[in-house]
């Protein structure tokens, strides 16, 4: 499987390090913000985290060199990634994303809020990493997106796409019904609307693996073992999911999803993949809503 820097270029990292007080003040940010929806707890658990990665630091600074690092020969050692620095990107991300309403919208002004919001979630922490902290062992930032990643794509990985359909076809109409977290979303009776609805699902499915899975999964990575790191992208990323509409008893099933694409990320090191699977459940998900708008429209298709 041909390497990729931003997925290998990680140090040795422990089973427990004090940096998961930080990081998870950082990434509990996210339940304020779009869970419980209070800003100012967020806003004061992103300074948290970052002050204490800061006092980290600072605290790492002034202990005394470990004496084999200090020879002729171990000089060339890359520095270990700045725990500070990764943790103000995911906190710059979200502030960007807190900054807009998310429900559901299919206006056109909604499309430009919503594009300029996580585009720039997206686009200013990559910048901030490339350009001014210059991160990642050839400095040309620590945040990648490795489209094709590990080559071509297995037997399991393929079978994985279809179970992925089937599993949506047998999962999500019961959801969304059953639970009427469907109207959520607005409703969706004319083509103009069911288009921009199938546009605006499968776009934010994308925007959802760069940001989530490719900025926030791979800088946690860079510090803490990844089942770890998993863990903390999944509070981000099923927060984020809440406050855009899956809510009732969703976390049920947006937990594993973002547990899974998380693994499958560092698994495959392909985010053609993850974006692939993210798309399958998100078509899915677009005609269950089609579905539970225009009732008898798509009956054929669906057991709920």
């Amino acid at each position: 499987m041909p390497a990729h820097p931003g997925l290998t270029d990680i140090p040795a990292r422990r089973a427990w390090s004090w940096g998961l007080v930080p990081a998870l003040l950082v990434c509990l940010a996210a339940p304020a913000f779009f869970v419980v929806r209070v800003p100012w707890i967020g806003w004061a658990l992103l300074a948290a985290g970052l002050v204490a990665a800061l006092a980290m630091r600072r605290a790492d600074a002034a202990a005394p060199p470990t004496p084999q690092l200090t020879t002729t020969a171990d000089r060339g050692i890359p520095r270990p990634p700045s725990l500070l620095r990764d943790l103000s990107l995911i906190a710059v991300g979200m502030l960007i994303v807190s900054a807009i309403p998310l429900e559901a919208e299919l206006d056109n002004i909604a499309f430009v809020r919503f594009g300029l919001a996580l585009g720039g979630a997206v686009a200013v922490p990559y910048a901030i990493s490339r350009w001014i902290y210059r991160d990642g062992a050839d400095g040309r930032g620590a945040i990648r997106f490795p489209w094709r990643g590990g080559g071509r794509w297995t037997t399991f990985q393929w079978t994985w796409l279809v179970a992925v359909l089937v599993l949506g076809w047998l999962i999500l109409p019961f959801y969304f019904i059953s639970s009427g977290v469907y109207q959520n979303w607005p409703v969706v009776d004319t083509p103009d609307l069911i288009a921009r609805l199938f546009v605006g699902v499968g776009a934010v499915g994308i925007w959802d693996e760069l940001f989530f899975i490719c900025t926030c999964f791979a800088l946690l990575r860079r510090h803490f073992p990844d089942w770890q790191a998993n863990g903390l992208q999944a509070v981000v990323f099923v927060s984020f999911l809440w406050e855009l509409g899956y809510r009732a008893w969703g976390p049920l099933l947006t937990i594993p999803f973002a547990l899974l694409q998380g693994f499958i990320f560092f698994k495959t090191r392909s985010l053609a993949y993850v974006v692939t699977v993210h798309l399958l459940f998100d078509a899915v998900v677009f005609l269950v809503l089609v579905h539970a708008h225009n009732p008898g429209m798509l009956d054929w298709l669906f057991l709920a």
